[in-house]
């Protein structure tokens, strides 16, 4: 086969690669960026902890081709953090307690910073509701609720307070 020359943007950053056609995205990110942030848990979509953002969109990075990300822009876990600056989610999360052995972590972070992008002040339910595709099979979902729920509000706190 012959591979495919892509530029995208990944994490705010041009980025160039050759990729095979039938190549993931998760398989670009992992075994050809170095991006192992995203991680592969059922390689079918169904656990969403290889969740990344493209053009803004949740998807499943083990769902995705890698060719298709070209002229796209694509966010990981590794871009959620400003250098050492912990985004508040990932702050949240250490936090509560809202994470274990870490598999599902930076999906579960990726899929709840879309959340809040769209909405900033989801109720309980919304969370449960657009968090429902990533799969946890160590901490059980109420300390991650919990910390989602409390970014909100801290966030909604900080918008208030630059409008003053």
């Amino acid at each position: 086969m012959s591979q495919i020359h892509v530029s995208t943007t990944i994490n705010g950053d041009p980025v160039e690669y050759l990729c095979e056609p039938d190549d993931t995205l998760l398989d670009v990110l992992r075994d050809r960026l170095s991006l192992t942030g995203t991680k592969e848990g059922c390689g079918s979509g169904d656990c969403g902890a290889c969740s990344v953002t493209i053009d803004g969109r949740l998807v499943c990075a083990c769902l995705a081709l890698g060719a298709e990300a070209d002229g796209r822009k694509i966010d990981t876990i590794e871009g959620m953090a400003e250098g050492e600056k912990l985004h508040p989610l990932q702050e949240k999360f250490l936090e509560h307690a809202a994470l274990q052995c870490g598999v599902c972590t930076p999906g579960f972070l990726v899929a709840a910073k879309s959340l809040l992008e769209k909405n900033p002040s989801p109720t309980e339910t919304e969370i449960r509701y657009w968090l429902a595709g990533n799969l946890c099979r160590c901490t059980g979902y109420d300390k991650i609720i919990r910390a989602v729920m409390d970014t909100a509000k801290e966030m909604k706190g900080k918008r208030k307070g630059k409008k003053s």
